[in-house]
């Protein structure tokens, strides 16, 4: 469904009843990338809320992008949804929106999933190639930021094995409109490095990592895991930064283990 929340037309889905646990996608994906998670967190007793972020998916967007747009977004939808605190995880850049509602609305979480994301902010090669990135996107090869990214979110045998998942995958990152490319590309790039604050939120965490991951070195999973108070942490076998879409049976598993402990 599709409403104007926070001055701008966003779509989420909402599924099931029960405690909220709030999915957010990774760049440059969608909230159909959870669709392997929805029966079966609903069949455990879940409220499953998917928002697309603005600018991807169904959701409308410009192209000034902030964590704190992207957070405030979600918190308005939970108002919106009537839901006071929620189990809220985050893929990647959806992570960077996680640490964000965090440092500024952790009244709001009981509970945060980490997937296959990392807390330090980038570096000064990784904001460069942002900006590079964004340089392309304005003059017009958005399809840049989709080869970039495809060629690194699965791992080499996925393909293989799930020859569909690249394809659809693909897809979604094809159909992202350049403003919803851009406005990431630079929240992504001016976001606050949160290493530091990250002994202080002694909320229960699930860390979930990929062996495979490409994307995302092993160290930043390493450093969740050290520095989390009340960290959980699993590391995912034969699976890349896709690791909810190519180990699906494995990641609903670890999530629903640590949901049935603390998502009540």
């Amino acid at each position: 469904m599709q409403r104007t929340l926070n001055g701008e037309k966003l779509a989420f889905d909402d599924f099931g009843t029960g405690p909220a646990v709030v999915l957010i996608h990774g760049f440059p994906l969608n909230r159909q990338m959870w669709a392997p998670q929805v029966e079966p967190l609903v069949d455990a007793g879940f409220r499953v809320i998917l928002p697309d972020l603005r600018g991807f998916g169904d959701s409308a967007g410009d192209a000034n992008g902030s964590m704190d747009r992207y957070a405030d977004d979600i918190i308005v939808l939970l108002d919106y949804l009537g839901v006071d605190r929620a189990v809220i995880g985050g893929m990647s850049m959806g992570g960077y929106v996680l640490l964000n509602l965090l440092e500024r609305y952790y009244e709001r979480l009981s509970a945060a999933l980490f997937i296959v994301t990392r807390a330090a902010a980038d570096d000064d090669t990784g904001r460069a190639k942002r900006d590079n990135l964004i340089a392309a996107v304005q003059r017009g090869n958005a399809q840049l930021v989709a080869a970039t990214f495809a060629g690194l979110v699965f791992a080499p045998q996925t393909a293989q094995r799930h020859p569909q998942l690249p394809v659809k995958v693909r897809s979604w990152m094809d159909a992202i409109s350049a403003d919803g490319l851009i406005a990431a590309l630079r929240a992504m790039r001016d976001r606050r490095d949160s290493v530091a604050m990250l002994p202080d939120y002694h909320l229960p965490a699930l860390v979930i990592s990929a062996s495979d991951d490409q994307a995302m070195p092993l160290e930043h999973y390493q450093t969740l895991c050290h520095d989390l108070p009340h960290a959980e942490c699993a590391l995912l076998a034969d699976a890349g930064h896709m690791v909810n879409l190519e180990q699906p049976e494995a990641f609903n598993r670890t999530l629903l283990a640590f949901l049935q402990r603390y998502g009540g």
